[in-house]
């Protein structure tokens, strides 16, 4: 029996998949590829797109039956609502176990102590590895991507780190050929980047493929802000607005979402995944560069967090 293959249209092979095929492929391989090799994976899960997108390509590698992973979310405890409500429907939706590690507990606790700009995404890196340690978790999946800033660009996709989840960039291994070593001593786990080929132009554009739903924050709407270092913030309890920092409604939009003191927002009338698409495609600014002020802290601020365990 001779079976006709399908050329795809424009690529003049039978086989040839697009780029969103592809790297759905290869982050649907690394998903199984951790669930066959480590014993206790967890998702790292904010609400945020990368990890939503996660999250879609976990359901999709193990349907119908249900994902493997539990989910774990550092919560600084200046987090968005509309995050947060996202974050815990989809765990309810899709009958998942979320494990949350509080900076706010730890700071009740006189562990941490807060930052004099309110800012405590620097300070989720002793709960994190904490949680890590104490739930014996071996491989931690993170929406990490290589276009997003220099120290992820060098990352691998399995990044090995020691007891205190610290990273060397000496102990990382080659990965030729998408060939992947978790091999890790008792007390070391792995970090795992499934996104890391991907962009921020290639997440959204498979975000409108697959029609997966996103918090509202992240399309264009009118929002209380004020403006700190060129970047628009919104007011919170974390010490914004100051002396001299006017409030203003302002039609914007979130590229990314973290913690509120540290996050900004961007004026933008994108407010359909159309227009957001067109509207990254034109940006010459990656999304953290634009919006993330806890990445301006120092040259070096993401690569420090990374060698101290959180990134």
């Amino acid at each position: 029996m001779t079976t006709v293959a399908t050329v795809k249209e424009g690529t003049g092979s039978p086989y040839a998949l697009s780029h969103l095929d592809a790297l759905e492929s290869e982050a649907v391989h690394i998903f199984r590829e951790v669930a066959g090799e480590f014993e206790k994976p967890v998702i790292l899960f904010s609400g945020g797109k990368d990890s939503i997108l996660m999250l879609h390509l976990a359901l999709k590698a193990f349907t119908p039956a249900p994902v493997p992973f539990s989910l774990l979310h550092v919560d600084t405890g200046h987090n968005f609502p509309e995050v947060l409500d996202y974050r815990d429907r989809t765990v309810a939706k899709h009958g998942l176990r979320l494990h949350v590690a509080s900076v706010q507990d730890y700071i009740d606790r006189g562990v941490l102590k807060e930052r004099p700009d309110g800012t405590r995404n620097p300070l989720q890196t002793v709960p994190l590895t904490e949680k890590i340690q104490s739930e014996r978790f071996d491989a931690v999946f993170g929406g990490g991507r290589r276009d997003e800033e220099k120290a992820r660009a060098k990352e691998r996709v399995f990044s090995l780190r020691d007891e205190f989840s610290q990273w060397d960039p000496r102990r990382q291994r080659p990965e030729l050929w998408n060939l992947y070593n978790g091999r890790h001593a008792p007390g070391e786990h792995v970090r795992v980047f499934p996104l890391s080929n991907w962009t921020e132009l290639d997440v959204w554009q498979y975000i409108a493929r697959e029609r997966i739903e996103l918090p509202q924050i992240y399309y264009a709407h009118e929002r209380e802000v004020f403006s700190r270092s060129g970047m628009w913030l919104t007011a919170g309890e974390w010490g914004g607005p100051k002396d001299g920092e006017s409030v203003e409604k302002r039609l914007v939009r979130y590229r990314t979402v973290g913690d509120m003191s540290c996050t900004g927002a961007v004026d933008s009338d994108a407010d359909t995944i159309e227009k957001v698409i067109t509207e990254i495609a034109a940006s010459r600014l990656t999304e953290r560069g634009a919006t993330r002020a806890d990445d301006k802290l120092s040259e070096a601020a993401m690569e420090d967090r990374k060698r101290e365990g959180y990134f």
